[in-house]
């Protein structure tokens, strides 16, 4: 069939660039972000290490388990999180050989977590990590993982919340750019970004029950920039646009439709357009908004607008509608430029155009590095 040839096509592109000298890195980007991404578990075992450059050849032998579980903080609550972790296993595994599993999952951890202090646990970690350990194995995935660990995932390892809650702050800028209407309702609705929360922090691993969603989305998150699962989490809400706007306006409503995620998402479009939005409104685009959202938000850039509204209104509306005109005003200008191309942008990423994604998600690669200037020192160490 035509499926079949396509995919006999990308296997012989992938091994092709696995084996060109020196290994063509960008062509495995493409062939991971475009559709289908990776295939197989046996090509991600080769493909997972050169998208992180973790060097197979010589990975250190794992340390035995006992030693690093004696004295370590994190041990009680590595081992609770594992001990629930029964539904991120394939259905049907034998219960001794997923209890092997476990025990390999926590040693992962603790050995990541001890080999770099300055990296906090946090609950949702190890949905992550599993899905490396049934990929590639306990080796291999401890030293993904520990790579992953220090750059992709880095600022939900810190001992804080803040950089983490950043990236969240990205989300209703990115929706307000392609649809304002259901930005807009979603602020009325005061719903914020919580919803997202395990999305981000998982890689989506934690709400997806079909494993092989879960690991199509890390061959696309692993080849991209690291901002692109809040991207992806952005497409989903927009993908719901109706529900969402026929949902009651009020925070618990919408809250409880975002956060029950369908599992019957059309991936490969999604995926598409994620790459499209992240090339139209790349991160250095949206952190100033990002940044304002942040700071709307701290009392102290509030606390004039309360007494100035408390005689007059509810102040959160007036907050809001102040935000608003602000940006309105900044964007107008740009949006009369812009604005048709990019609902034709929208629409054929929709179709699905991964080829011509191909080529942006080159150039997204290559301009990986676009951090918000002040979060750059320590994403990327």
């Amino acid at each position: 069939t035509d499926f079949d040839s396509k995919k006999k096509r990308k296997v012989a592109e992938i091994y092709q660039a696995l084996n060109s000298d020196p290994i063509d890195v960008a062509a495995l980007r493409r062939m991971a972000i475009s559709e289908g991404g990776l295939l197989t578990d046996e090509i991600r075992c080769q493909v997972w290490p050169k998208l992180l450059s973790v060097n197979t050849d010589d990975l250190p032998p794992l340390p035995a388990g006992k030693e690093l579980r004696e004295d370590n903080k994190d041990y009680q609550q590595v081992l609770l999180d594992v001990r629930r972790s029964l539904r991120r296993f394939p259905p049907g595994m034998p219960d001794d050989q997923r209890e092997g599993l476990q025990e390999e999952l926590i040693d992962i951890i603790l050995h990541v977590l001890k080999r770099n202090p300055q990296l906090h646990y946090y609950q949702g970690y190890h949905d992550i990590v599993v899905t490396f350990l049934l990929v590639v194995g306990d080796r291999l995935a401890t030293a993904l993982v520990e790579k992953l660990s220090t750059h992709h995932l880095r600022d939900f390892m810190d001992p804080t919340m803040d950089n983490t809650k950043h990236i969240l702050n990205y989300l209703m800028p990115i929706i307000d750019q392609v649809n304002p209407e259901v930005h807009d309702f979603m602020q009325s609705a005061e719903v914020g970004t919580i919803f997202a929360l395990s999305w981000l922090i998982t890689w989506f691993g934690h709400v997806l029950s079909d494993f092989r969603h879960v690991v199509r989305l890390y061959d696309f998150f692993l080849a991209c920039h690291p901002l692109m699962p809040i991207y992806f989490a952005a497409v989903i809400v927009l993908y719901r646009e109706q529900e969402v706007l026929d949902c009651e306006c009020d925070m618990a409503s919408v809250h409880h439709l975002l956060s029950q995620i369908p599992q019957d998402l059309p991936y490969e479009t999604l995926i598409s357009r994620a790459g499209d939005l992240f090339v139209q409104f790349p991160p250095s685009l949206l952190a100033r908004e990002a940044a304002q959202q942040q700071a709307e938000r701290t009392a102290a850039s509030t606390f004039k607008d309360f007494e100035l509204a408390s005689v007059q209104q509810r102040p959160d509306t007036v907050l809001r509608q102040r935000f608003r005109e602000r940006l309105r005003g900044e964007e107008r200008t740009k949006s009369i430029l812009t604005k048709p191309r990019t609902n034709r942008f929208v629409k054929l990423a929709v179709m699905g155009l991964t080829v011509a994604l191909g080529a942006a998600a080159l150039a997204v690669v290559k301009s990986a590095l676009e951090w918000a200037p002040k979060f750059e020192l320590q994403i990327f160490p």
